[in-house]
């Protein structure tokens, strides 16, 4: 094995042996590049970048350096090319499918610096924005003009917009209103070899989708310097209700019927007993009953009229599939209440254990129940504790499991389970993953839905833009997708 090389394994990787310093002249020229304090390479303050949202992987970078705009990215991808470095693009580090790991010695490319929003064109409904620029903040800066950004995942408090473009994230509205590559018009990228190229934007509409293509490409592709995205009205009103249920089943009936009764809810999310108890131990407790099964949090936005009234049938549906309560938010302070039983389950779960393993499967909605029963059946069996937090309108299954790093019974046990839950959801019609993107963690469940040959495609077409395989090496595909690819990642080992 090469010096720098790491054995790594799922569910349990630990730094391995450290990576090889950069060549002090590399060192100085990226240095050169983007200022002393844009490169660090104490082994101390490393530590801060071992590990996205997804703690059951950590692997120290060999060096982390913090452009501020596209000449810099460029001028720091040419030197590390040059030097045969592979690199990895990190937004806000709240990914959660190991996708910003530095595995190979790579150096990891902060782009927290390039934090500016450049343009807001409210005549037509556009931005332009830098990477590091945070989710909320951009709908926070369009509000004065009327306008919002829809895509909102759970994290959107903390995570960027490049983040979200890498991995195609997803959210609570997603529902109605689409995952990021529905809101992305135009990219500016810079390739591993510091190439500038501008895709999409306003005007085009020939020629092959490269937009749509690098959207979800998870950095193996290059960098993703400046966003244009489409903006969306605010809606002239919003109904939020929460309905309580007894018993898991009840609730995931009632999404289906919801859905086959016509409605289009801008939200519905499911929330079980784990995660209302671990909401209800926190400071955003709401006062909501910790013995029920699960709750549902169902929002309608749009013209005002008729909207309550599409509530109203969403809340007699609820109450006709054993719904123990339905409530309606009188306020938008209520509406927050409701909304916190859901987006802060990750974080009240942290109380709990020091480290959490969350999967991002879709299902059919129809298959729900059973697909429920099954986690929990699985989880059981392994003596872990696991809560479903997630998207239930579309399918979209959080199963987060706690567990303690430290302990290797309770890693070995994670790590089967988690692999069962997979097995389950592409057994029953679905797919691996969502929103979270494929990274590190579930690269080997490729071939649970691609063919080899499928897989050697998209190899091919990752040559394109990274011929030396730089970019974020050993990510989304299998190593024997790519196994005569003369990259970096022909020679990480895994441990069995």
């Amino acid at each position: 094995m090469p010096i720098g090389a790491r054995t790594v394994s799922r569910a349990g990787m630990q730094p391995g042996p450290a990576a090889r310093p950069l060549e002090p002249g590399l060192v100085a020229a990226l240095r050169g590049v983007v200022g002393h304090d844009g490169v660090i390479t104490d082994p101390g303050r490393l530590m801060v970048y071992e590990s996205d949202g997804l703690t059951a992987y950590r692997v120290r970078p060999t060096a982390v350096v913090l452009p501020t705009d596209t000449a810099q990215v460029a001028a720091v991808l040419r030197l590390l090319t040059e030097a045969g470095v592979p690199f990895v693009p990190r937004g806000a580090g709240t990914g959660l499918s190991g996708g910003a790991l530095a595995l190979e010695g790579a150096v990891l490319l902060s782009l927290a610096r390039m934090n500016r929003i450049l343009a807001i064109d409210a005549a037509n409904r556009r931005a332009r924005v830098q990477p590091g620029v945070v989710n909320a903040k951009l709908s926070r800066a369009a509000a004065p003009h009327g306008l919002y950004y829809a895509p909102d995942p759970s994290s959107q408090a903390a995570c960027t917009i490049g983040g979200n473009v890498a991995e195609n994230a997803g959210g609570p509205h997603c529902l109605k209103y689409g995952v990021t590559s529905n809101h992305i018009l135009g990219l500016t990228v810079v390739l591993p070899d510091g190439e500038i190229l501008e895709l999409g934007g306003a005007g085009e509409t020939a020629g092959y989708d490269l937009v749509g293509l690098f959207v979800g490409s998870e950095g193996t592709f290059g960098v993703a310097t400046e966003i244009e995205v489409r903006l969306e009205a605010a809606p002239e009103a919003v109904e939020t209700i929460l309905a309580l249920f007894d018993r898991m089943d009840d609730a995931s009936r009632a999404v289906s019927a919801i859905i086959a009764d016509g409605l289009l809810p801008a939200a519905l999310e499911m929330v079980d007993r784990e995660g209302i108890r671990a909401v209800e131990a926190s400071p955003y407790a709401a006062g909501f009953p910790t013995d029920v099964a699960a709750a549902l949090v169902i929002e309608f936005d749009g013209p005002r009229a008729g909207l309550l009234e599409e509530a109203d049938r969403a809340r007699e549906i609820c109450r006709a599939e054993g719904a123990r309560e339905v409530r309606r938010a009188n306020d938008e302070a209520e509406r927050v209440r409701f909304w916190n039983a859901r987006k802060k389950v990750f974080g009240a779960m942290g109380h709990l254990a020091p480290d959490l393993l969350v999967q991002d499967a879709v299902v059919p909605r129809s298959r729900l129940p059973e697909v429920l029963a099954r986690i929990y059946e699985i989880a059981d069996r392994y003596g872990l504790l696991v809560s479903n937090t997630f998207h239930a309108g579309d399918g979209n299954l959080h199963p987060l499991f706690l567990f303690d790093r430290r302990d290797e019974d309770q890693v070995r046990r994670v790590e089967a389970a988690s692999k069962e839950v997979m097995h389950a959801c592409v057994e029953a019609g679905g797919t691996i993953t969502g929103e979270h993107g494929v990274g590190f963690d579930k690269r080997e469940y490729m071939g649970l839905i691609f063919s080899d040959e499928a897989m050697a495609v998209m190899c091919d077409i990752r040559r394109v833009f990274d011929p030396r395989g730089l970019a974020n090496p050993a990510k989304i595909l299998p190593l024997r997708a790519c196994r005569e690819w003369a990259g970096p990642a022909t020679w990480i080992e895994e441990a069995p």
